[in-house]
């Protein structure tokens, strides 16, 4: 019998059978939390510096404090891919606001409750989608605006997204893309996302209310690295529909290439030039032991 993986919860490991929270935890009853997703590649942590940096960015403008050290919590992450013996595996690291009461009130959670589950490798998309492009639809459901619960941080709170994956589910496609509150390109539902252009490349500003991904910022360093002109600006649908080459970036997705966007082949409707030798760089740097934290 397969030994069963442990879960992290609050300093101790449970079977994953056996790993539980409280039904009065507000992350629960109202998504009060925050979360990063996170992979291990051969036995390194991809970025694992900069996911923990992350949490805490988004943990600080809810008033969530963390109660461990960044160096704690990502000891804690290695510790718990350690004991379940996993050299290759996607991490789910989150920190809720705490057991409360029914009311709305943070002030009633007394102690953040913090979670890491560790499982074997997440794969999104198969080979075949990754060569030939997934399929995807511009959703009714508008992103957040900067000024609502923003995707800037990554809460608990996904209901915008479930939403348009949804709505990419009802369409028979693989994925959904969010336009902003103007009506310009923000991001897919769990990924951002890039156009080619004459060479260039483009992809929303963080302005538009789409995630601040650390594949995202790692993409945009490859590129200017391989000579390739980086640029930050709005993006409209038809923009979008009539791009060379598209592409999704992400800790799930990694890098996964469009081939249409409501039913509009994008370029030639396979995985383009500059859109491959970026997926390529990409695979190269996973297992650099500098691009991450050994897990030892």
């Amino acid at each position: 019998m397969t030994e069963e993986l442990l879960v992290y919860i609050e300093g101790k490991f449970y079977p994953k059978s056996e790993a539980k929270i409280s039904v009065y935890d507000h992350g629960l009853l109202y998504g009060d939390g925050v979360f990063e997703g996170i992979r291990a590649y051969n036995g390194i942590v991809f970025k694992l510096k900069e996911h923990i940096d992350r949490l805490y960015r988004s943990a600080h403008p809810i008033f969530l404090e963390i109660p461990l050290t960044k160096e704690r919590l990502s000891e804690a992450v290695v510790e718990t891919l350690k004991k379940n013996n996993l050299k290759d595996a996607y991490i789910r690291l989150v920190v809720t606001r705490g057991v409360g009461d029914l009311g709305l009130d943070p002030r009633r959670c007394p102690k953040p409750t913090v979670v890491i589950i560790t499982e074997p490798t997440l794969v999104l998309h198969s080979p075949e989608k990754l060569e030939k492009g997934i399929s995807t639809v511009i959703t009714w459901v508008r992103r957040n605006s900067v000024d609502a619960a923003s995707h800037e941080l990554k809460s608990l709170n996904y209901l915008n997204s479930i939403l348009g994956k949804i709505e990419a589910n009802n369409s028979g496609v693989d994925e959904a893309i969010c336009l902003d509150k103007a009506g310009f390109v923000c991001e897919g539902v769990g990924e951002n996302i890039f156009i080619v252009k004459d060479g260039k490349l483009l992809t929303p500003p963080l302005s538009s209310g789409a995630l601040d991904g650390i594949t995202r910022a790692f993409v945009i360093k490859l590129a200017e690295k391989m000579g390739i002109e980086v640029i930050e600006r709005n993006i409209t649908p038809n923009e979008l529909f009539t791009a060379d080459e598209a592409f999704f970036t992400g800790t799930a997705a990694e890098v996964a290439p469009i081939h249409d966007v409501n039913g509009r082949v994008i370029g030639a409707g396979k995985q383009g030039p500059v859109t491959k030798r970026i997926m390529q760089k990409f695979m190269d740097a996973l297992t650099d032991p500098n691009e991450g934290t050994p897990i030892q």
